[in-house]
Formats: C-alpha cells, sequence, structure tokens
C-alpha cells in the first residue's frame, strides 16, 4: 500500500484537531437527507454553537485510534460528525445545545439518525445524548445559577441594611429604659436626701428642745438658791433682831434697878 495522499492526510489532522478541541462530539447517520435538509440542520447547529461536518468513515477511524478513541462501531454508514463550537455572537458552544438542535431536527427528520457520541473523552449512548438534550441550555442555567446566588445575597443585604436600624431601635429603647431607671434613682436619691434633711431637722430640734430646757432648769436652780439665800438672811436677820431685844430689855432692866 502507497503513502497516503496529502489530501487525505490533511483531512485526518483536521478530524483529530476538532475531536481534540471540542467538548463533544456527536455521530450521526445523514442516509436520506438532501441538500436542502443538510442547509436547514448545518444553520440549526451553527446557531446552537456548533459545526455539522460529513467525512469518510476510513479516515475518522484513523483519526479515532490515534486519539484511542473507541467510536469503531460508530462508524457505519454514511456518517457527518457535529462538534461544540463557536455562535455567531462569539459565543462557545456546548453540549446541551448541539444536542438539543440534533434531537429537535430528529424530530421532523426521521432520516437523521443519532448513533452516540463522546463528552470530554467518555462514549455517549444514544440515551445518554437524548437526556443531555434535556437539561436546559448553559445560559438558563447560567441565569439560573445567578438568580439562586443573588437571592441570598439580596436577603444578606437586606439583612444587612435592618442590623443597623434594629441596633438603632435596640439602642433607644435601652436609652429610654436607662433614662427610666436614672429618673427612678434621682427619685429615691430625693425622697433619701428629704428624709436625711427632715432626721437632721429632727435632730436639731431635739438638741433647741434640749439647750432650752436647760437653761430653766438652770433658772429654777438659781431660782431655788435665791430662795434659800432670802430665807436664810432672814432667819439671820431675826436671830439679831432677838439678840437686840434682849440686850435693850437686860439694859432696860439694869436701868430700873439702878
Amino acid at each position: 500500500m502507497g503513502d497516503p495522499r496529502p489530501e487525505k492526510i490533511a483531512v485526518v489532522a483536521e478530524v483529530q484537531e476538532k475531536f481534540s478541541n471540542a467538548e463533544a462530539v456527536i455521530l450521526t447517520e445523514y442516509r436520506g437527507l438532501d441538500v436542502t435538509d443538510m442547509a436547514v440542520l448545518r444553520a440549526a447547529m451553527k446557531q446552537a454553537g456548533g459545526e455539522y461536518k460529513v467525512y469518510k468513515n476510513t479516515l475518522v477511524r484513523v483519526a479515532a485510534k490515534e486519539l484511542n478513541l473507541e467510536i469503531e462501531e460508530l462508524l457505519v454508514g454514511p456518517t457527518a460528525i457535529a462538534f461544540t463550537g463557536t455562535r455567531p455572537d462569539g459565543s462557545s458552544g456546548d453540549p446541551v445545545s448541539i444536542a438539543k438542535a440534533l434531537t429537535n431536527f430528529a424530530k421532523d427528520h426521521e432520516d437523521l439518525i443519532i448513533k452516540g457520541g463522546v463528552l470530554e473523552g467518555a462514549l455517549l449512548s444514544t440515551e445518554e445524548i437524548t437526556a443531555l438534550s434535556k437539561i436546559a441550555p448553559r445560559e438558563e442555567l447560567l441565569a439560573r445559577l445567578a438568580g439562586g446566588i443573588a437571592a441570598p445575597l439580596r436577603e444578606f443585604a437586606s439583612l444587612l441594611n435592618a442590623i443597623p436600624q434594629n441596633f438603632a431601635y435596640a439602642l433607644s429603647a435601652l436609652i429610654e429604659a436607662g433614662g427610666a431607671g436614672t429618673g427612678t434613682d434621682e427619685t429615691t436619691e430625693a425622697v433619701s436626701d428629704d428624709e436625711a434633711t427632715e432626721a437632721v431637722s429632727d435632730d436639731e430640734a431635739t438638741e433647741a428642745v434640749s439647750d432650752e430646757e436647760a437653761p430653766s432648769q438652770d433658772a429654777e436652780e438659781d431660782t431655788s438658791e435665791s430662795v434659800g439665800s432670802s430665807e436664810s438672811g432672814t432667819d439671820d436677820d431675826s436671830d439679831e433682831e432677838s439678840v437686840e431685844d434682849n440686850k435693850i430689855d437686860g439694859d432696860a432692866n439694869e436701868n430700873e434697878e439702878s
């Protein structure tokens, strides 16, 4: 067998590159589809972010063998391969999108047969590709994920906003409660001060009464002493008068005897 032609070598290299770079590869049999159907399918694949190419099974077999991909049983009949690629807007396609595009087309075109595929090096059956097509597209999943993340963040932001408000309310209530307690304490202190003042006033009044009673007692004692002195003086005067009377009587008697 002679050396392969450069064209074939180029095709094998292209298939190897696409298998290596694509996230997902789906092999189909397109027997029975006309040119118009193929054009419609390629357009649908392009919108989904994929590429739909027809290669000879012999060349695909060589490329897969060099990549250690066991897809030999899938390379039967006319084969067209869908690869994940790039959408017209430049965004990357995904396995779900191309699987959905193929299964949707197959519903209207029974001649298109999905044989199997490869997802990140792992083989996919027809049933697995069908199940893959029922998953929501990446954009929708990302939107859901973003929404799921955003909801707790919004709740967390609301909670953060509520904390200062609740703290302010709590602080205000605490201040009011503390103010009420202070007022009660002040009232209690005022009552205590009043009671202390009254006690001092009572003590002072008692002392004043004691002071008033003391001079009275002194006055009474002085009066008693004065009365006693007066009585003593009266007795002394009486004795002196008696002595004088006796003396006078004696003198009178002496005069009479003379």
